[in-house]
């Protein structure tokens, strides 16, 4: 079987049923099963997360992406400080990075205020925490391969001379 095709189109859409998923593969549900028990005993699909529009529900959240430089741990580079911070329950997400910062650090609060009190007051206080830069996200157009609101065909935008 092929697994890469598999985690391909589980991570397009989760709730796809293993008949229909074997139909895709050309395997048996069977196989795909057995397949799939591997792959989650193995720590490879670590779980079916749906992605959803919050704009279009009554929940205030703000999202925040922050740049965080930091000073690595002896003998455990970034991986003891990126454990810390992801054990905030705001964290959804931390990713280590090349360039001019080291992680990258995704919160969610219900207001800039929050997101600032978490920054000031947890992140920002944490030994080895050089320096954060945050960023707030404005508007979502597209995340994890999903467009939020595609333009309609006929929608045209101006034309800049």
């Amino acid at each position: 079987m092929d697994s890469k095709r598999l985690l391909e189109l589980l991570q397009k859409d989760g709730r796809q049923t293993p008949a229909r998923l074997a139909v895709l593969l050309g395997v048996s549900e069977q196989e795909v099963c057995e397949e799939i028990a591997r792959l989650e005993k193995e720590g490879v699909v670590l779980g079916y997360p749906a992605l959803i529009d919050w704009d279009k529900t009554d929940r205030e959240a703000i999202t925040a992406l922050i740049e965080v430089k930091v000073t690595p741990q002896r003998g455990e580079g970034f991986d003891s400080i990126a454990e810390r911070i992801y054990r905030f329950p705001e964290v959804t997400g931390v990713y280590l990075m090349s360039g001019g910062f080291d992680l990258t650090v995704f919160i969610e609060g219900k207001s800039i205020k929050d997101v600032a009190m978490f920054v000031s007051g947890k992140l920002a206080a944490m030994e080895g925490v050089l320096s954060t830069a945050t960023h707030f996200v404005l508007k979502k157009y597209k995340d994890n391969g999903v467009v939020f609101k595609a333009r309609h065909e006929n929608e045209r935008g101006m034309l800049m001379l």
